[in-house]
């Protein structure tokens, strides 16, 4: 049996690994544990203070709050032969040594983006009622305010820009709604019943555009006031990928000249916004506290990916969610 560890946040583990999870570790692994830690996790402090701790580890199950894994952690972990995390992006974690190293690294980043996807066809299929609109217009008038005419969610298009693990999960749980579903992505393949579109007649033809772009030096205010702009009259603008993939001063201009657009932010530049930002006074605007990634119990997702990526090692069988270095580039 390979000797295996846990190192990440101990007071998120338990959130990540259930008991299910644990002992189907502790049926496939050697467990060495940390004797002075709540569930016998290894902080980045108790490593830091007890450097030889993991020599004998070959695989590492971590998570948030896991030890960088750099030329320095990988000396004191010479017998490495998999590493496990069990959340989403690994830039904060992996590097130049890492991947020089040559160690297989699994990412959760496929079951994180799967509450994402739910929350997202929510907020576009409420956007398609105007829902958000009419709840702040009651809200300011202190009445109810009689509905105006809005696309509904019959032969409406919908705009998925990127086409990542959320952005593919989007469209594919859009198949069960009568929408049409346009995408833009450079470097990946379209999905079944989807049509590629250039990133113009993506804002000028949806009635949602729902932004899943990673960010990158060159992503980084992607959606500027040229897009806005052009965005069809009453379309809404829904982001749950980062805040700074939308350029936020021009996106508060034209929100407050287009008063017939609106958007639906679960995540801002900075984040949270800025106190007495216009995203919190504008009436064509809501914000959400990132809620759209796991949640509670929606972590548990993540240890179970991981574990059953662990079992299929141990049986020899190809990893299902193991990065490579060019889809790493690509990751926000």
């Amino acid at each position: 049996m390979p000797t295996a560890a846990f190192a990440m946040d101990p007071a998120r583990f338990p959130d990540v690994y259930g008991p299910e999870a644990l002992a189907r570790v502790a049926a496939g692994a050697g467990l060495l544990t940390d004797p002075t830690a709540a569930h016998g996790v290894w902080s980045a402090e108790r490593l830091a203070a007890a450097p030889e701790a993991l020599r004998d580890v070959e695989v590492l199950f971590t998570g948030w709050g896991g030890p960088v894994l750099d030329a320095a952690a990988l000396a004191r972990l010479p017998r490495l032969r998999l590493v496990l995390y069990a959340a989403g992006s690994v830039r904060r974690i992996a590097g130049e040594a890492f991947w020089a190293a040559d160690i297989p690294i699994v990412t959760a980043a496929h079951a994180n983006a799967v509450p994402v996807a739910e929350f997202t066809v929510a907020q576009i299929v409420y956007a398609l009622k105007d829902g958000w609109r009419h709840v702040l217009a009651a809200r300011a008038a202190r009445a109810a305010v009689p509905a105006g005419r809005t696309p509904g969610a019959y032969g409406s298009t919908v705009g998925v820009l990127s086409l990542g693990a959320a952005g593919r999960l989007v469209c594919e749980m859009l198949r069960g709604y009568d929408v049409r579903v346009l995408a833009h992505d450079p470097y990946a393949p379209t999905p079944p019943g989807v049509r590629a579109v250039g990133l113009d007649e993506l804002f000028a033809t949806a009635d949602v555009v729902s932004v899943h772009t990673p960010l990158l030096p060159e992503t980084r205010g992607l959606v500027g006031r040229r897009l806005l702009t052009a965005m069809k009259p009453g379309a809404t603008l829904v982001n749950t990928s980062r805040g700074a993939v939308l350029d936020e001063p021009a996106l508060l201009e034209v929100l407050a000249e287009r008063p017939d657009l609106f958007a639906v932010l679960d995540v801002t530049d900075p984040e949270p916004p800025a106190p007495g930002s216009s995203l919190f006074t504008l009436p064509n605007v809501v914000v959400t506290p990132h809620l759209a990634g796991s949640r509670e119990l929606e972590r548990r997702r993540l240890g179970d990916l991981v574990v059953g990526e662990f079992e299929r090692w141990l049986r020899g069988e190809p990893l299902r969610w193991a990065l490579d270095r060019h889809t790493y580039e690509r990751m926000a």
